[in-house]
């Protein structure tokens, strides 16, 4: 009777420990995967734009299979830097200083270091956090200010002065702060700027090795490397994307063995200029060498889906996948000739036939069915492809049309944690997950994103306001009215300005719009305060 009971003890207890850790496998945290391509335009991804689009991207395409494809994302900003800073704080960039352009060569951190971030969210609930890739948000960079001149040169073929190498020694002897593991990440590991100086990788907050030279003229071709400066030698572009998913499929591997969570912010440098496209790659797309550079891209995802299946992880990860803006207007029918042997001689490329025009003559139209590309206000600018895959979560195969931005990835993940976000935080995100768990209500009325130049768009429903006349952006074009308002759902083209028929609707909009700036945050909760005096338009164009 003795034994019958300590067995009946035992069974019970060893039943409790395994529905235990059943249910705790069933409630762990999920790895935070998020692939952010560099100027992938909502119609270079083949599932995106099927009747328009002539890349080929599997890779993409097979996680739009397996997970939820939103149709009606966007960026904060028609370029990079202003997109970054958004997607990781959940708060507009033109509440920070940045009120147009980018973070400029050797610029200051734009993220304060007190702000929280996606990383530093996830570091409060034991996750190790590491960010691959491109950063383009500044850093300290110790360099006197006095010395500046001899980083940044304006010849292209110039060789290092013996003063310029001991000034490069000093500085890239030195930690770099302000970077990547200043706000929230534990490693860190990329190019900054890959088209930008110093020409080198960066790990953690130093230089990997010192630059001694600049350069080499061979960086410099059509849609290579674009501002001379200090490089490491023998530094090949080429080599930045494998390098790059090494890094991404090694921390997976690694990461996959640990008890805790993980969050890997891989921030691709690609198909953005540099156009350095890999033997494996040159031609294959049939289109132009940018298009090559998609399907490098579209690879490399492919690669760290594939570590994250080895690795036995692909079950408790959530995977997302967008990019920062728009394809930029200056890529297009570019040989590799003509990148190894030509230089870019500025901005503005010709209006009257932008080098993208040769691969929508070809069927291939990068912002798919919308107007506009990288730095315009307009929707080819920023509405960009945003995919999530999650399973068990989210539906394999499916999408959703409603009104979502980069901005709400901090709400979301915020959500999945069970985590609150503090009121002076997180000021513009929307928590997607009851779209993830396939609810149809809108999560967010509104939503702003920018031009190049600071040109605000704000959406409410259907209905778009842009407070100027034209793209604000490169795009040419510019309408009659000081302001433009336009009905997406019935004009996703945004061919006919209704400014002029609908003065209510653009008197509500630009109050709206008004009021999302004074009060500091489109989010509920107590007013903040926006980093700078925030301009306005159209007045202050």
């Amino acid at each position: 009777m003795l034994e019958k009971s300590i067995f009946a003890l035992f069974l019970f207890a060893a039943t409790g420990f395994l529905s235990c850790n059943l249910e705790n496998k069933d409630n762990q945290l999920p790895n935070l995967v998020i692939i952010y391509a560099d100027d992938l335009g909502y119609g270079d991804v083949q599932s995106y734009n099927p009747a328009r689009g002539k890349i080929s991207t599997p890779h993409i395409d097979r996680l739009a299979s397996e997970g939820m494809s939103f149709t009606d994302a966007h960026s904060s900003s028609g370029v990079c830097s202003p997109s970054r800073y958004t997607l990781l704080t959940g708060r507009y960039h033109w509440r920070s200083r940045l009120q147009k352009g980018i973070v400029g060569l050797y610029g200051k951190p734009l993220i304060n270091q007190d702000r929280l971030t996606i990383a530093s969210l996830v570091k409060q609930h034991e996750y190790q956090t590491a960010c691959i890739g491109k950063w383009h948000l500044g850093w300290d960079w110790p360099i006197p200010d006095e010395q500046m001149n001899l980083f940044r040169p304006e010849k292209k073929d110039v060789e290092a002065s013996e003063e310029q190498r001991k000034a490069w020694q000093e500085a890239f002897s030195l930690p770099i702060p302000g970077g990547p593991t200043a706000v929230g990440f534990d490693e860190y590991f990329g190019t900054d700027v890959p088209n930008h100086p110093p020409f080198c990788f960066i790990e953690n907050d130093r230089t990997v090795g010192i630059p001694a030279e600049f350069g080499a003229a061979r960086l410099f071709g059509r849609n290579q490397a674009s501002l001379q400066g200090p490089s490491r030698e023998h530094w090949a572009l080429e080599d930045i994307l494998p390098t790059l998913a090494a890094r991404s499929t090694a921390y997976i591997e690694r990461e996959a063995k640990s008890a805790r969570p993980f969050l890997l912010y891989l921030s691709l440098t690609s198909p953005h200029t540099p156009l350095s496209v890999n033997d494996q790659w040159l031609g294959k797309s049939n289109l132009s060498l940018y298009a090559d550079m998609v399907m490098e891209t579209d690879a490399l995802v492919g690669r760290v889906l594939e570590a994250l299946e080895k690795s036995g992880v692909v079950e408790n990860t959530l995977v997302v996948f967008t990019s920062d803006n728009g394809c930029a207007p200056y890529v297009g029918n570019t040989t590799q000739e003509e990148a190894n042997d030509l230089s870019i001689k500025g901005w503005p490329w010709d209006q009257n036939h932008p080098p993208v025009a040769a691969m929508e003559e070809k069927g291939h139209y990068p912002s798919g069915p919308f107007r506009g590309y990288k730095s315009d206000v307009w929707e080819g600018g920023h509405r960009v492809p945003f995919i999530v895959r999650w399973p068990g979560k989210v539906q394999a195969g499916s999408s959703c049309a409603g009104l979502v931005h980069q901005a709400d990835l901090m709400a979301t993940i915020a959500e999945i944690l069970g985590a609150e976000i503090p009121d002076n935080a997180g000021e513009d995100s929307f928590s997607l997950l009851p779209l993830l768990k396939g609810g149809n209500q809108s999560v967010r009325q509104d939503a702003v994103s920018t031009s190049i130049t600071g040109l605000p768009g704000l959406r409410q429903g259907d209905w778009k306001y842009i407070a100027g006349p034209g793209s604000g952006g490169w795009t040419p074009g510019e309408s009659e009215l000081p302001v433009q308002l336009y009905n997406l759902a019935a004009d996703p083209g945004e061919t006919q300005n209704l400014a002029g028929q609908e003065p209510g609707r653009v008197k509500q909009m630009a109050e709206l719009l008004e009021r999302l700036i004074t009060e500091g945050r489109s989010t509920p909760g107590s007013t903040q305060e926006n980093d700078v005096e925030v301009i306005r338009y159209p007045n202050s164009q």
